[in-house]
């Protein structure tokens, strides 16, 4: 899947999802590659709801932030 993201140094974000609802694959586009790189790997093997409630607000400058991103696009993903 792809989320563009807003509001962030990062323009998009490549992630899957396995039949279990767990996170693979994650991938950041542009940005800080230390930040997107530490999120992806951090979030590898997780389950989405695990994640989306670890990042989502999250802030880094204009009331959001990649990882905030991430959850955002995570959201709608079950």
């Amino acid at each position: 899947m792809r989320y563009q993201t807003q509001g962030v140094c990062a323009s998009f974000i490549d992630y899957e999802v396995d039949e279990k609802g767990v996170l693979r694959n994650v991938h950041f586009h542009g940005g800080c590659p230390g930040n997107g790189r530490a999120v992806a790997a951090l979030v590898e093997g997780m389950p989405v709801d695990e994640a989306v409630k670890r990042l989502r607000g999250i802030q880094c400058r204009g009331g959001t932030s990649c990882a905030d991103q991430f959850a955002r696009a995570l959201s709608g993903v079950k």
